[in-house]
């Protein structure tokens, strides 16, 4: 059993997208952004995925430059590839280009001592859906105050 470690969700994916399927996929990183990971200081919140000529990329993703780095420092918004099977890559891609889906980038975490990212193939959530999810989280959150409520009295 390998031992995972989150280090970052991307809680707007969940609000903004319907999550059909997720894949996980290694990224490649200078040394001074794993340390910085490592610490904690990483935003997935809008990052997303591009597949460019057979390769994937993630976007947006902002790892804070690592504070006892030099001139090993990167730019903390560069672009990163992912690394994924080719015959994966090309299935996304085909999938992506096709119905109209987006790749979302997850969760970071660390699988073992290696650093891997959660990417999700996402529909767009219409506000309507949105106000729905709101709505059941409301009415559950309501339930279980009066279910805890009830259990006291």
């Amino acid at each position: 059993m390998a031992n995972l470690k989150t280090i970052a969700q991307n809680k707007k994916a969940h609000h903004d997208y319907f999550i059909e399927e997720s894949y996980e996929a290694g990224i490649e990183l200078c040394g001074t952004e794993v340390k910085s990971i490592r610490n904690g200081r990483v935003n997935l919140k809008d990052s997303w995925c591009s597949i460019i000529d057979g390769e994937m990329f993630v976007n947006g993703m902002h790892i804070s430059p690592y504070e006892h780095g030099n001139i090993f420092n990167r730019d903390p918004m560069r672009v990163r590839r992912l690394l994924m099977h080719k015959k994966e890559i090309e299935k996304l891609y085909g999938t992506v280009k096709q119905t109209g889906y987006s790749l979302i980038p997850i969760s970071l975490y660390f699988k073992d001592s290696k650093v891997k990212i959660q990417v999700g193939l996402c529909k767009g959530k219409k506000l309507y859906d949105k106000r729905e999810d709101m709505a059941k989280r409301s009415a559950k959150r309501d339930m279980e105050r009066a279910i805890k409520e009830h259990n006291r009295g």
